[in-house]
């Protein structure tokens, strides 16, 4: 293993190389194999960019193809077919069945850059300045998106004070709930609370890296409710737990909910290439003026071939209820996990093929990681402190390697927690 050019000239910046160290050669569906021939069970994807798996096969060839007949891959926002294709889909494939007529945004490729655009968009609609995020939220490391997320961890590199956000505790944490927003909504009512009413509410249906806190459809509507009273538009960042990852295409189908806009990037490209898109309502939208928000990498072609291909998932159910099967026997395996270690006051909590199991310390967690990775397991903890193992493995993962990896997983928690 020849770490050393990565060691010599790569920046101190990396962080997964330090805790998966080895080097990949290659993959295929749900495994890595480093260049020294060991295979790895991948339970992260990407931190949830594979939801269909390392080099899925029809995009693959949809992607070739493209590329042989000289398409275009590289277009800003100018019209191309390949574009027009995705946009067509998208919206016959996912918003049309919803009743859905928001617009297609399309921006720099990273989630990030999806939810900076949100945030303009929202404070040049309303013409207001904060933006009402919640505690344990992650919505990027630019400073507008770092602003909105909550983990200090990411804030303290910033070099610079992370303005107009006002922060509410999530459903879960202490002094959260409904009651919370009630105070909230009191609070702005009260002329003297020295309070403003804010341009939006950004919210996550599930709060991913947050440690996979999966809100609930009455604390959602709750908040919605409270949007549309005080004139703020209503925004869910579901750029991780979208494109099926729980089961459904958007994390909080069948809620009830009517965002403003919508965040997507990670699943959206189905193959890993990047994209990010924003679904905003044509009233919203409409407050944009052309070249308010750019982006060199709007139109990346490939990607646009391939998250069309990735939407032919979604013509029907069978990927999804299959989906929502594994996520179950993925929540059985933790909390059996988790019964094993009864006493210790550990959590299993999810949503589809996006499971955690908080162990209450990010050393144990960190532990369960390098365990995990030795008898060749890729997870990655998140949440307070890394406290919570995460499972965000390829929808189309076999059931063997399924299996498999939770066997690994439950010896390597039982090594870390001083087990065997």
């Amino acid at each position: 293993m020849d770490v050393s050019p990565f060691e010599q000239w790569e920046s101190e910046i990396r962080g997964y190389s330090r805790n998966y160290p080895t080097v990949f050669a290659h993959a295929s569906n749900a495994r890595q194999t480093s260049e020294d021939g060991t295979s790895y069970i991948d339970f992260f994807a990407g931190a949830g960019v594979l939801n269909f798996g390392h080099n899925n096969p029809e995009m693959k060839r949809a992607m070739i193809a493209f590329l042989e007949a000289d398409g275009v891959a590289h277009s800003l926002d100018t019209y191309t077919t390949t574009k027009r294709d995705f946009i067509t889909k998208f919206h016959d494939t996912i918003l049309a069945p919803r009743g859905m007529d928001h617009r297609m945004q399309f921006m720099g490729p990273t989630g990030s850059n999806a939810v900076e655009a949100a945030l303009k968009l929202a404070r040049l609609a309303t013409g207001r300045r904060d933006v009402v995020a919640f505690s344990h939220g992650f919505h990027g490391m630019t400073l507008g998106s770092l602003a909105a997320t909550a983990n200090e961890a990411f804030r303290q590199w910033a070099g610079v004070p992370l303005d107009h956000i006002v922060r509410l505790p999530n459903e879960f944490a202490p002094g959260g709930g409904l009651d919370a927003l009630e105070h909230y909504r009191a609070a702005l009512a009260d002329a003297s609370s020295g309070l403003r009413p804010p341009a939006a509410f950004l919210v996550e249906a599930v709060q991913a890296e947050g440690g996979v806190w999966v809100h609930s459809p009455e604390w959602l509507r709750a908040v919605e409710a409270l949007a549309r009273e005080v004139g703020a538009l209503f925004i869910i960042d579901d750029i991780q737990a979208a494109v099926g990852r729980t089961g459904s295409y958007f994390s909080f189908d069948g809620y009830g909910l009517d965002p403003d806009i919508i965040t997507l990037a990670k699943g959206l490209g189905g193959y890993g290439t990047p994209i990010a898109m924003n679904l905003n309502k044509p009233e919203v939208d409409a407050h944009w003026s052309p070249g308010a928000h750019t982006g060199t990498f709007r139109g990346q072609g490939l990607s646009f071939v391939a998250g069309g291909v990735a939407l032919d998932f979604f013509a029907d159910d069978a990927l999804m209820s299959r989906v929502r099967e594994k996520g179950e026997w993925m929540a059985r395996r933790l909390r059996a996990i988790s019964d094993e270690h009864r006493g210790r006051g550990w959590d299993v909590r999810g949503k589809g093929m996006m499971q955690g199991l908080d162990v209450g310390d990010g050393a144990v967690a960190k532990r369960a990681q390098a365990e995990a990775f030795a008898a060749g397991l890729l997870i990655g903890p998140c949440g307070t402190g890394g406290r919570v193992i995460k499972l965000i493995p390829p929808l189309t993962i076999p059931d063997d390697d399924l299996d498999e990896g939770l066997e690994i997983l439950a010896g390597a928690v039982r090594r870390a927690a001083g087990g065997e």
